[in-house]
């Protein structure tokens, strides 16, 4: 079967994918970037000039400079928002044409040049020519505006093997083996032009779309007409004569490019210096605009997008704390005043894991893996049948690979020293599905020699790598002195079925009383941690506080020895957490007596 590519064809940039040896790869474009602007520019004469460099026009040709065309993809007379563009737009014969000098277009013929480019461009880098493509479009398109999708793919010479809606999309690219089954996501997916609300349950390892929500004229196009309109009003205001000329096509595409870029930095900036030159003769306007400003007109086109989100939460019948996931897709999800606001709607921090402008189209890559049959293999065979990790201190199993990754795949984590002045540390590998190590299955261990510490002062990494053919790869590197060990352990992959089957068969039957054990000896850790630390503060600092408290104190601690001895791990916990609330004035002590101490010495 041929190759197929997934593209996410977007308003303000997209870009190409395609499967290699099992992972989806996005493409880079001739000029050297995977995101290609869904720009065209149109000369009077010679060819169309399309991405990065037509991009460069738009500020020297506005009126041929095509841009954010997806917002009139499919869309009848009286739908577009004509005072949005600086090119003209008509309707004619029941449809919306781009009108440039004596030449018409239709927005699909506009979008398949896009196509073309992306389509030439990946064809180049892989050295063959590909012919069929799935290409993502957002969960709100109507029929009209996906048909006139499905036309721009084929008149760039592809045939479009399948449609994806954007927010399925991105849940591809986040990874199922990421979700338990029946876990439910919210993908919040706002790009240049437009809005998607998704809310989908993956069940049996298939996603399911419970509702969908949005608004196809809804995105950063509109931040940025506001951020002209307000550097427009602020040079006004410095130079009130240059009103009639700053209602030229020219200088509005102009400002539009310097507010756009300002606009991107403000995600990461708090201040950002705008500068434009040659406003009139000699005259220029330098303007420190701050993320306050921009958040100021930012936050009611921001805010339309609740209605929506709640409407979807409505129509999937679930309460924001049912979900599971809210994963951010689009450009525009950078901003920050975007991310708090998701996090408000839906109660929770938003997962941004995924690079937002590229998830859409590796769930594409994804889908067109899965249908060319490339996918297929990974999915039933290169998977982790059961969990991988190391013991950790208490006999408790780490989980660093959960059950039924796909691979090649890496994870790795950050742990410290138990004991106080320990040189050496013994890295247990496991396998299984169990709590506690000793029921899981032992793959093999190392020892890693590190120089002797305080307790908790020791950094030691571990990563796991499973590589294309099974073979695990163990990591362990103490990160003060580069000192590390690798070894290579037998497949961790080639295990029979009847011994998955019993591996998991045993975790469930055991759910309940290997949850309490793990919750006990976590407890009991915590109480041996506490126990020490408390009894050493009571020596040194002790006389500076009330016999009340000391007496108080004294009681806490018994509380905890007598729950050590119950083994029921709720009043242990319970009993903790009140010496540790009881003893903070303890520490407080603590601190400023170590304080002084340093700042004796250093007299």
């Amino acid at each position: 079967m041929s190759e197929i590519v997934g593209i996410d064809l977007g308003t303000t940039n997209s870009l190409i994918g395609v499967m290699d040896a099992g992972f989806p790869i996005l493409i880079a474009n001739q000029e050297g970037s995977r995101l290609t602007p869904s720009v065209v520019y149109l000369p009077e004469s010679g060819d169309p000039v399309v991405g990065a460099p037509a991009d460069r026009m738009r500020a020297l040709f506005p009126e041929r400079t095509i841009y954010s065309v997806k917002r009139l993809m499919g869309r009848r007379p009286g739908e577009s928002e004509k005072e949005d563009f600086p090119f003209a737009v008509k309707s004619q014969s029941g449809q919306m044409l781009l009108e440039l000098g004596q030449r018409s277009f239709k927005p699909e013929e506009i979008s398949s040049l896009v196509l073309k480019k992306l389509k030439a461009d990946a064809e180049l880098s892989l050295g063959n020519p590909i012919e069929r493509a799935v290409i993502t479009v957002p969960a709100y398109f109507n029929d009209l505006q996906r048909q006139a999708t499905k036309r721009a793919g084929e008149l760039a010479g592809f045939a479009v093997e399948r449609m994806i809606n954007e927010p399925t999309a991105a849940a591809l690219a986040y990874g199922l083996n990421r979700l338990d089954d029946h876990s439910r996501i919210a993908v919040y997916d706002l790009g240049g032009g437009t809005f998607d609300i998704s809310i989908l349950e993956l069940n049996e390892g298939v996603f399911r779309v419970l509702s969908t929500n949005g608004n196809t004229r809804l995105g950063g196009d509109d931040i940025d007409r506001e951020l002209v309109r307000l550097l427009r009003e602020r040079i006004i205001a410095r130079h009130p004569e240059l009103r009639q000329e700053l209602d030229d096509k020219l200088f509005i595409a102009r400002i539009r490019e310097i507010g756009h870029a300002a606009k991107l930095r403000l995600s990461t900036e708090e201040t950002v210096q705008v500068d434009i030159p040659f406003l009139s003769g000699d005259r220029s306007f330098p303007y420190h605009l701050t993320r306050q400003e921009l958040e100021a007109i930012a936050r009611p086109i921001v805010r339309r997008t609740r209605s929506h989100c709640l409407r979807s939460l409505d129509d999937a019948k679930l309460d924001p704390a049912k979900l599971d996931e809210v994963i951010l897709v689009g450009g525009v999800t950078r901003m920050p005043i975007v991310r708090q606001f998701v996090a408000e709607i839906f109660q929770r921090l938003p997962n941004n894991t995924q690079n937002p402008d590229e998830a859409v189209a590796v769930g594409a890559t994804i889908q067109a893996g899965m249908l060319s049959g490339q996918i297929q293999n990974v999915l039933l065979l290169d998977v982790t049948p059961l969990s991988l990790g190391i013991e950790t201190f208490g006999g408790l199993m780490n989980v660093l690979i959960p059950r039924n990754s796909t691979i090649p795949c890496k994870a790795g984590e950050l742990f410290t020293n138990a004991v106080a002045n320990q040189s050496v540390v013994q890295i247990v590998v496991l396998q299984g599905e169990r709590e506690l190590a000793k029921d899981n299955w032992e793959l093999g261990r190392f020892d890693l020699e590190f120089e002797p510490v305080s307790k908790g002062f020791a950094r030691i990494g571990v990563q796991f790598e499973i590589d294309a053919d099974g073979i695990l790869h163990v990591l362990a590197r103490d990160t003060r002195t580069g000192r590390q060990r690798l070894i290579e352990l037998s497949s961790a992959v080639d295990v029979s079925d009847e011994a998955v089957e019993k591996m998991i068969a045993e975790s469930l039957d055991h759910a309940f009383e290997d949850m309490a054990d793990r919750l006990w000896t976590e407890a009991v850790l915590k109480s041996n941690e506490l126990l020490p630390a408390v009894r050493s503060a009571l020596t040194l600092v002790g006389d500076q506080i009330e016999l009340d408290d000391r007496r108080k104190i004294h009681r806490l601690v018994n509380e905890v020895e007598v729950a050590l001895k119950s083994r029921e791990h709720h009043r242990l916990k319970k009993a903790n957490a009140e010496l540790d609330e009881g003893t903070q004035h303890l520490a407080t002590l603590l601190i400023d007596r170590a304080m002084a101490e340093a700042a004796r010495r250093k007299k």
